[in-house]
């Protein structure tokens, strides 16, 4: 079992690989889920190349991730921390608006232990914000399940910085999971500043922007059916066609570092804070490899310089989310 560098997330020392890796994509949102065998022996490559940090939530499949990442990772329990999320309900197998009522949130808590095969869940996030519930309510709720035991560090998804701050002055944040990329970079504005204020890590997810950032995806590729690019404003062929000059300067900095463009954009996001964890997904064990290499990339003053201004140029085109999926975020 090889040894990655580790980074800390929050005050309160949750200590976990550089890189975690997002397991959604193992069962959910891309298409038909991949063999459960073919994914626990990924999960087992992954613990193996060093990775310590694994991303699941209830509402991926729904629940086959959370039983997949529990069986994949019931042989090492004590060596890995495990993440999940509530705050939706399910209703008939889908995703039905949110729900952070605090006997949701036993219920869940409940349900997710069992699943993933443990005494305690490591991290748990709320998923997205619930605008019908305090966040007070939710954050003293947490609070309670860390003291019985169930629950080890509280979690964000998605949430605005009056949301953040009025959570942790109840409950202390351990992370914040919100998309980060360079084509994705709100949360420079208020939340990365808030987060370093009040000492709280953070998560980035689709660090490489569900897959484009790692430049193998020009206007012509396709997305199988149930994929939930073909209906993002930013995967359209137009989009992805007016979005590749991100791509040509990710090759530019790739070719001058001997490494890949998905390289280059996970170092950037390691380059960015002490304290930032990105979560590439992946299903494929060359491209789990590729993305742990990006550790050992080492971005210069210069080189960060150069993708600053650079990328200041390119207007990215294409919302990242559908306007109904945007409001479920509290951002």
């Amino acid at each position: 079992m090889k040894k990655l560098q580790e980074r800390t997330l929050g005050y309160h020392g949750l200590e976990v690989s550089a890189i975690g890796l997002g397991c959604m994509g193992m069962s959910f949102g891309y298409g038909p889920a991949g063999d459960e065998q073919e994914m626990i022996k990924l999960i087992h490559q992954a613990v193996e190349e060093g990775i310590t940090f694994f991303d699941t939530a209830e509402v991926y499949g729904p629940y086959v991730n959370e039983e997949l990442v529990g069986k994949a990772l019931a042989p090492f329990k004590d060596k890995v921390v495990i993440a999940t999320k509530f705050g939706f309900n399910i209703v008939d197998g889908k995703m039905s608006g949110v729900n952070s009522h605090p006997h949701h949130i036993r219920k869940v808590a409940e349900a997710s232990l069992k699943r993933l095969q443990v005494d305690c869940i490591d991290l748990f996030y709320q998923h997205r914000v619930d605008p019908a519930v305090p966040i007070e309510e939710v954050a003293g709720t947490v609070g309670e399940l860390i003291k019985e035991g169930k629950v080890k560090y509280f979690g964000l998804s998605e949430a605005g910085v009056n949301t953040i701050r009025r959570a942790h002055a109840v409950q202390a944040v351990t992370a914040l999971q919100s998309e980060y990329s360079l084509w994705t970079r709100t949360p420079e504005e208020e939340i990365i500043p808030t987060l370093e204020e009040l000492g709280i890590g953070f998560v980035p997810f689709s660090p490489l922007g569900r897959g484009f950032l790692a430049g193998k995806m020009d206007d012509k590729a396709s997305f199988a059916e149930g994929d939930m690019r073909n209906t993002l404003p930013r995967y359209t062929e137009e989009a992805r066609k007016a979005n590749q000059g991100l791509i040509d300067l990710l090759n530019t900095i790739a070719v001058k570092k001997n490494a890949t463009p998905a390289q280059i954009a996970i170092a950037w996001l390691l380059a960015q804070k002490p304290w930032i964890v990105p979560i590439p997904g992946t299903t494929k064990g060359h491209r789990l490899t590729e993305n742990i290499g990006s550790v050992a990339v080492e971005l210069t003053t210069e080189d960060l310089k150069e993708i600053e201004t650079a990328s200041a140029e390119i207007k990215i085109v294409g919302n990242r989310y559908t306007e109904q999926m945007e409001k479920m975020t509290g951002l």
